[in-house]
């Protein structure tokens, strides 16, 4: 059975949005395998229920984030996707955490620890006092997972939005929704929230000695990994 797509009930979703997401699922179950030819248009538009027209406009939206490789008068091919796909398979894999690999996660918060420590030294010197004031209220938090994950995802935002770099924001704004449904997880252990409360407390001291906070927050990124493999392991 396909796991079912998660929509707002709120907003309906548009015919080529419900046919993009039907393809989503149909190549991350293996209906459609990596190398693979989709059905021709009739037979596609005829199984999704939809348009050719609205076909067409889904698979372009696949196309653009490296789904599909769309040949004008031949089969559309799925691609190796993880290897030719862009930004927009982030989006897809946080509705359908279930397909990801099993080192994704690492993988992606060793991403983090190649990016945030360099953005946080700039945004750091840029923003000073602005660090030292949310640093501050957070040692008052609630200790529940949805209250850390929403302050740590701030924080990192801080540090990339005042880098000075706005394709780094581009960047770890796309990455926004994976951090989101991680983050409630990691932050559910309670070695997680106990790490990351002595990450803010090493880090506020930092920045009241005006001292460079890079290696504190690499060395916290690290430790992070840790601890989701540990928990992983579990």
């Amino acid at each position: 059975m396909k796991p079912k797509i998660k929509t707002n009930h709120n907003i309906p979703i548009k015919p080529a949005q419900h046919a993009e997401q039907q393809l989503v699922v149909s190549i991350l179950d293996g209906e459609y395998p990596v190398g693979s030819q989709l059905p021709g248009e009739r037979e596609l538009s005829a199984r999704l229920g939809v348009t050719r027209p609205t076909l067409r406009e889904a698979l372009q939206r696949l196309a653009r984030d490296g789904w599909v490789t769309i040949r004008h008068g031949k089969p559309t091919i799925v691609n190796d996707y993880w290897n030719q796909g862009g930004m927009g398979i982030l989006h897809a894999m946080v509705r359908f955490p279930e397909f990801l690999p099993s080192r994704f996660v690492t993988h992606l918060l060793e991403a983090r620890v190649v990016m945030l420590p360099a953005c946080a030294d700039r945004a750091v010197s840029a923003r000073h006092e602005e660090f030292l004031k949310f640093l501050q209220a957070g040692k008052n938090l609630s200790h529940n997972a949805e209250t850390f994950a929403d302050y740590d995802w701030r924080l990192q935002h801080m540090m990339v939005k005042n880098s000075g770099n706005m394709v780094y924001s581009l960047i770890f704004n796309d990455f926004a929704p994976v951090f989101e449904l991680l983050g409630v997880r990691y932050f559910g252990l309670e070695q997680g929230r106990r790490a990351s409360m002595r990450y803010y407390s090493r880090l506020l001291k930092t920045i009241e000695k005006g001292k460079p906070v890079e290696r504190v927050v690499r060395q916290a990124m690290e430790e992070s990994i840790k601890i989701w493999e540990t928990f992983q392991q579990d």
